[in-house]
Order: C-alpha cells, then structure tokens, then sequence
C-alpha cells in the first residue's frame, strides 16, 4: 500500500519528496522508501536533542514540527552516530518481536544515501544550508557478492517444467525473464502497445525507455500466450500479463509463480527468485560472447560498472585465463610420495 507522505511530513520534507517525484521521476516505492529512512533518521534526532523523548520509543516520535532550524543543528557527527545506532540498535524486522538488531553494510549504506539526497537538495537545489554534513562522510565497506544466477542446463530446466492452468502466461513470463534480463517492475508494467514485431519498448527506473529486441523464443512464447489471451474492459484492458481476475497482474503473483516452477523444476526456490532470472540473462548473454556494452543496454544499466560485475562469474573464462599462463606448465621435478603406507 502506498504511503502518503504528504499528510505525514514536515513542509521541508514534503517539497524534498516531492522533488524526487516529479522533477526526478522516481517511483512512487522509491519516494516513499526515501520518507521511511528520513523518517526514522529525524526521529533519532529529535529524540537526540530533547531529554523527555529518551525513554518514548523512536516509532512512536512525531517528526511533524522538524524544521530548518533543527535541520541546521545536524553534525557530522550526528550523522555517524546515527549510522551506529542502524548498526548495533535497529531491529532487522520493524513488526517482529523477535527480530535481531543492527541493520547490514548494504542497508546502511541505502540508508545513508538518502540522508546525503536530502542534505545535497538543501545545499544545492534550493540553497538554504551553507555546510552540508554528509560531504565527507564514508559509506559503510560492502562485501560485494557475485550475483546468483542459473545455469544453462537449470534455466533449460525451469522451463520444461512450466505447466498448469496458465502454463502459456507463466513460460513467457520466465521466457522473457531469461532472455531479456527484465527487472519485475518492467514485466508487471509491459503493456500489449509495448509489443511491435520484434522489438519491445520498456520502462525501466526513472521513467527511461529503452527497446528491447526479441529473440525467436520470445516471440514464440508471446505468440502462444497472446493466442489464449482474452481482451478484458476497464483500466488494464491493454496489460499485457494478467491475473485470473482480469487485472494487471502483481509483483507477488510473479514471485510466486517463479518460486513455484523453480521447485517443479527441482530447484531451489529459496535461493532464487524472479530478480535471479535477470542475473541469469546477463550472465549467459557475456558467457556466449555478448559485449559488455551491449549487455548494459539490454538491462537498462544506467553505470557500466554495475553490468561488469557479471563478468565476474564466467568460471569458464577464469580458467581459460590460468590455463593460458605461459608458467601454467612449469611442474615441479621428481615424482610425488606416495605416504599412504606409512600414515
């Protein structure tokens, strides 16, 4: 459910937010994701500066009256004391009783670039902070783990194994998963005006459009799924993917419809979703000889930075490299012992 945050911010929180929605383009999620994390870091602060809020818990701190007086009292060091509390303090689960503290490198890190978004508007889009607090701040040092992604034979697999009442829909969603590397959020919004022979126009984040070109595999599935396809009325009337209720069909139907031919298929469900699929499509798409360039271009990467993590994880390419070294040869003389008797 969306959060309307502007019935539950500060006036200078409400224009940051919506900045971000209208001349920035961010998703609706976004904006509100941004509001969550301000949220949270305003009430520490508040909490922070008036003694009779010390024992209130931070939930329940109303952030309603933060202004550009308070705002300009933020240090340096309120900032790093702020990511410390995220780091030992801040339940994993907000809704959990039982939920572990201290939030990882990754999420302090998101949580702490919106706090440099917000201060960076203050500074240089409306001008009404001099010193920013957050411009010699480090982020928190991430492990950066290579995506997980499906083989060749598993992804061969998956799809031998889509069957069911919606057999069509499913196989061309996971189709277009594989070969085109979509996020969820571009499936769930293609449209049936999107589809032009062979080419295929999406949305992807910040409201850029790129065109992604269909492979005969695609176009086979397309084929067969808009072949049982029945037109409906109303306001999704042109979504190309439906639910049994006639209606655009959702994020978590998506999910669960990949997690549910991954375990038809023998897979682990557990460890691969609908956003695996994706790594998936980029990693076969370098494996067999694509560009990096023109890998970008496919996902929708806007930094070439993030496609080249993929290039990581061509194990057959790592050892083409070892095997070329020219000392790859080089063996030690005489024989190994063999200790086996006398161990």
């Amino acid at each position: 459910m969306a959060i309307d945050y502007r019935s539950q911010s500060p006036r200078i929180l409400a224009d940051f937010l919506s900045y971000h929605e209208t001349i920035k383009a961010h998703s609706q999620r976004t904006v509100d994701e941004y509001f969550l994390d301000l949220r949270n870091f305003f009430r520490y602060i508040k909490q922070l500066r008036d003694p009779s809020l010390h024992t209130v818990p931070l939930d329940q701190i109303d952030i309603m009256d933060v202004d550009l007086e308070l705002i300009k009292t933020i240090s340096l060091s309120d900032i790093y004391g702020y990511m410390t509390y995220l780091s030992r303090d801040r339940a994993q689960h907000q809704n959990s009783e039982n939920s572990n503290k201290g939030l990882n490198a990754a999420s302090r890190a998101r949580k702490l670039a919106t706090i440099r978004s917000f201060f960076n508007y203050l500074c240089n889009k409306i001008h009404l902070l001099e010193e920013n607090p957050c411009k010699d701040i480090d982020s928190p040092k991430q492990m950066k783990a290579l995506p997980r992604y499906l083989t060749l034979q598993d992804s061969l697999s998956l799809l031998d194994a889509v069957d069911g009442k919606h057999k069509e829909r499913d196989f061309c969603i996971i189709t277009l998963f594989l070969n085109c590397g979509l996020r969820i959020s571009e499936l769930i919004g293609l449209n049936l005006s999107d589809i032009q022979d062979d080419a295929m126009r999406v949305l992807g984040k910040g409201n850029k459009v790129r065109i992604v070109y269909l492979n005969d595999a695609c176009k086979d599935a397309l084929s067969r799924y808009l072949a049982v396809r029945h037109p409906i009325s109303g306001k999704d009337r042109d979504a190309l993917f439906l639910s049994e209720r006639d209606q655009r069909i959702s994020r978590a139907m998506v999910h669960s419809l990949v997690k549910k031919h991954l375990a038809m298929a023998g897979l682990d469900s557990t460890q691969y979703s609908s956003h695996k699929l994706r790594h998936t499509a980029a990693t076969l798409m370098l494996q067999n000889g694509v560009d990096v360039k023109a890998v970008q271009e496919v996902l929708g990467h806007e930094h070439l930075n993030t496609t080249e993590i993929y290039t990581h994880i061509d194990n057959e390419s790592l050892r083409v490299a070892a095997k070329a070294n020219p000392l790859s040869h080089v063996k030690m003389k005489g024989k190994i012992e063999d200790k086996s008797e006398t161990d």
